[in-house]
């Protein structure tokens, strides 16, 4: 399986953080969307951004 493909840009900017409704910033490196209001980071796994609570890392800090 290939966890870097890239996701849709305009798919990336339609997506809200499902806490806060806030936008989020895509970190490249990571493969993640990130909300740091939420102090969240979401997977994106083989392209697809995976936007449930559950499976979102915890920020450090």
């Amino acid at each position: 399986m290939n966890d870097t493909l890239k996701p849709d840009p305009k798919l990336l900017e339609a997506l809200v953080c499902p806490l806060t409704r806030s936008t989020l910033s895509y970190d490249a490196a990571r493969q993640e969307l990130v909300s740091k209001g939420a102090g969240l980071a979401f997977p994106i796994r083989n392209g697809i951004p995976v936007m449930l609570v559950d499976e979102a890392r915890q920020l450090d800090g």
